[in-house]
């Protein structure tokens, strides 16, 4: 999957435009492609790439909708973007970062979890050269 794409309208050319770009970067055929009911992706689908299977039933597309709970929150908290434009270079930027300082919570133990952060903030304390501030009193 190629990373995210935001996009100002769901309607067929955005469709198009999106399976070419996911064809450009895999560089392969798919199989199946699973997509939520829209009528644009099927229209998409069958002129982009018809040799592969297209399923779009309304349960099937969970698991993609969330893989993208993440982008969804921080577009939440960003929530003033100006553009489309914006939008995507901000997260295209994040996603390389965000694993980085948020490490998934799920398999560990709360000491862990704290071990881990704390080496991950030395490590960027060193590649940054920024030394943690001080708490205010």
């Amino acid at each position: 999957m190629p990373g995210l794409l935001v996009q100002n309208r769901r309607d067929a050319a955005a469709a198009r435009r999106f399976f070419r770009r996911l064809l450009k970067t895999t560089r392969t055929v798919p199989r199946v492609i699973v997509t939520d009911p829209l009528r644009s992706c099927g229209v998409a689908h069958r002129e982009v790439m018809p040799s592969a299977g297209h399923r779009c039933h309304r349960g099937l597309n969970n698991r993609a909708e969330n893989s993208h709970q993440p982008t969804r929150q921080r577009e939440r908290a960003m929530k003033d973007f100006r553009s489309v434009g914006g939008a995507q270079r901000f997260l295209a930027a994040f996603n390389g970062i965000s694993p980085h300082v948020r490490p998934r919570r799920h398999p560990m133990t709360a000491p862990e979890y704290r071990i881990e952060m704390t080496l991950r903030f030395a490590i960027r304390e060193q590649v940054t050269g920024v030394a943690a501030l001080p708490a205010a009193a």
